[in-house]
This record gives structure tokens, sequence and C-alpha cells, in this order.
């Protein structure tokens, strides 16, 4: 197991939790071990956007909204993510909202900055949507 930190910027103590021990168990083990909340999918959805793994991004992504592809932009590098508020609405509904910063491959900085939506189904959290604040 790897003592990398996890890219999702989580701690545990003032201490960054590892990848292994963070986003890898559920993008790693996606069969076995689902993400337990929709904050701990999101955070492990953009683990997997730093880490470019269209696979663990697909299968999370809701089948009514999920694209058949999804390409990644040359050059990007994701510098970090902030969660502004958790909602869970319902046992098989919740909301995150997020900051995602990057840069691209010219070096221009952006920001993502959305309210996600989240369903739980079959004991799994899956991405829907979200709208840009």
């Amino acid at each position: 197991m790897t003592l990398q930190p996890c890219p999702c910027g989580a701690t545990h103590r003032r201490r960054p939790l590892a990848y292994a021990d963070c986003c890898g168990r559920y993008v790693e083990h996606f069969d076995t071990e689902p993400a337990p909340s929709a904050e701990a999918l999101m955070r492990s959805r953009y683990t997997a956007f730093v880490r470019e793994d269209a696979g663990y991004l697909l299968v999370t992504w809701h089948a009514t909204q999920r694209p058949t592809a999804l390409p990644f932009e040359p050059g990007v590098r994701w510098l970090g993510l902030q969660v502004r508020a958790y909602l869970p609405l319902s046992e098989t509904h919740a909301e995150v909202e997020f900051v995602a910063r990057q840069r691209d491959g010219s070096g221009r900085a952006h920001r993502l900055h959305e309210r996600s939506r989240f369903v739980r189904e079959g004991g799994r959290w899956y991405y829907v949507d979200g709208d840009l604040l």
C-alpha cells in the first residue's frame, strides 16, 4: 500500500490521509468497497480525475447521465479540492458543494465550483449532475 497523501486532501487529526486509506479503497476496489456517502464518492471522483481514471468515473456516474466516453485534457494539473457543504437530503439523495482548482496545459488557473447531486441505488452512491456556481 502506498503512503502517498490522497489527492482529495482529506485529513484525520490534521494529518493527510494516505491514498490507500482514503479514496484508494473505493477507486481501486469499486466492486467490493463502495463509497459510504455522497461526499466520499465525490472525493473519490476528484481523485479519479487527478489520476485520469475514466473507468471509475464512468461507473460512478448515474446511468441516466453517464457519457459514453470521458476524454481528459492534456496537461491539466489538479491543484486541490475544498468541500464547502455536504447536504444529506434523505437516505437516497444528497448534494455536495465543492471547489476544485486546476491549471490547464497553458498554465492558466481555473476553479470549478459546483453543487453536485447524488443518488443511492442498490447500496451505491452515484453522481447524477450538478450546477455550476
